[in-house]
């Protein structure tokens, strides 16, 4: 008897020899039962198997093939190399995987989010359906939205008149009545923490006194320049004010911001009720400035003009250019007027010399800009004489009516008498300035 391994080797030399086809292979393991030689596993691996993984293979190469094909003619086309052509379709394959990946996360996103809602009412609790005590749970969670509502407006108000307080300083005055001569003797001492007006951080303040309602009468002080503290040191007397007409009255102190070539404006006023004032004896108080009062004194304004004077004293020449006026009166039934100017010089009382401009019709912020000369006025004579300048509406059919006045000279008061004196510091200088018309039936020039 031959061993098995032998039997197995001449059994494969024989299917060998027998050329016995190709897609078939066998692996057999034997074992020996007695004297006969049983299989027990044949494993068969078809050669259909290869030839289909082969086909895949070399379509694959092809297809490698093709895309480095691509590659390189679009590399040739847009003259940059082959790596950098591969980077680029990388990052465009990137980019794609990027927004498909963002597109189901948000969509998946948006199904979870509706499976949330719909399980969280499914576990919410009803508060009105549940009562505790007689009130919801919900009443005694929530506090009363309309008391809070209230609190909260009472709270906003007093915030806001909080900051509607502005602090425009203090003011020190006096007053002393006379009951015999019937004046009021108003001493007007000093102001301090004034706001700044100017750019520069300060202010030109003066102060205006006068008695309401009548304001017949009006003073005012020096300017003050550059200072948040001014000190006035003035007295001014009211006369022939009768004590049983005292109590109907209010004497008032209104601070302004001095500015030569614009309109002066107002910082504060200090009202003090006559009635109120026990004027036996001498009173001296300060007093916190308070907020204009709206725009009561303009009510009646007459309006401003604005002009310049220049005096040269070798040639013995006063020259006033009238440059334009603003917001003047309305005199006119269409709400209009047709202004000009009138100059006159006085001296002694008698008018010596007299000018007029143009006429500006239906307009109340005429432009005149002309310049009239007033000669033989040596140095004695420029400090006796006034110049008064009257604006005046032109009536074709009857009499022209004067809107206001301005008076200057040596013994006018305020911003005329300033305007005044500067002209008579700096000779062969203009000094313009912008001065606030007066009534015309108040006083005449001396």
């Amino acid at each position: 008897m031959e061993p098995a391994g032998l039997l197995l080797r001449k059994l494969r030399q024989v299917r060998r020899n027998e050329e016995m086809p190709e897609d078939y292979e066998y692996e057999t393991i034997k074992t020996v039962v007695g004297t006969k030689l049983v299989p027990i596993e044949t494993t068969t691996i078809p050669q259909a198997l290869k030839t289909t993984t082969l086909s895949a293979i070399e379509k694959g190469q092809k297809q490698l093939q093709n895309v480095n094909n691509v590659i390189n003619e679009v590399s040739k086309k847009m003259k940059i190399p082959a790596w950098a052509t591969m980077l680029i379709i990388l990052m465009i394959v990137i980019i794609i995987i990027c927004i498909i990946y963002l597109f189901f996360r948000k969509m998946c996103g948006k199904l979870f989010s509706k499976s949330d809602k719909l399980s969280g009412l499914k576990g919410s609790v009803d508060l009105k359906a549940m009562p505790l005590l007689g009130n919801s749970f919900k009443e005694k969670v929530q506090p009363d939205v309309e008391q809070l509502t209230t609190n909260m407006e009472e709270n906003d108000d007093a915030e806001s008149k909080k900051s509607d307080i502005v602090n425009l300083g203090k003011f020190e005055f006096s007053l002393d009545y006379d009951f015999q001569k019937q004046e009021l003797t108003v001493g007007v001492f000093q102001a301090q923490e004034l706001p700044a007006m100017d750019m520069g951080g300060t202010s030109d303040p003066y102060v205006k006194v006068y008695i309401m309602p009548d304001k017949k009468k009006k003073f005012e002080t020096k300017v003050h320049r550059k200072t948040l503290n001014p000190v006035f040191n003035e007295t001014f007397v009211f006369k022939n004010l009768a004590y049983g007409d005292i109590s109907g009255k209010t004497l008032v102190f209104a601070i302004y911001d001095f500015d030569r070539f614009s309109r002066h404006d107002q910082i504060g006023e200090v009202h003090v009720p006559l009635g109120q004032v026990d004027l036996g004896k001498v009173i001296q108080e300060w007093r916190d400035i308070q907020p204009p009062a709206g725009d009561k004194e303009n009510e009646n304004k007459l309006g401003d003009i604005c002009f310049s004077l220049r005096y040269v004293p070798t040639a013995g020449k006063l020259t006033v250019v009238i440059l334009e006026a603003k917001n003047l009166k309305k005199m006119d039934v269409g709400g209009l007027s047709d202004p000009y100017v009138k100059l006159s010089l006085y001296k002694n009382g008698k008018r010596i010399q007299k000018k007029k401009t143009s006429i500006k019709s239906n307009t109340l912020n005429p432009y005149f800009n002309e310049s009239f000369t007033f000669i033989k006025l040596n140095t004695y004579d420029i400090r006796k004489v006034t110049l008064l300048v009257t604006v005046v509406d032109y009536d074709r059919i009857g009499t022209s009516d004067p809107i206001g006045k301005v008076v200057l000279g040596c013994s006018a008061q305020g911003s005329e008498l300033r305007h005044w004196s500067d002209m008579l510091a700096s000779p062969r200088r203009p000094i313009a300035m912008w001065h606030t018309l007066k009534d015309p039936e108040d006083g005449k020039p001396s």
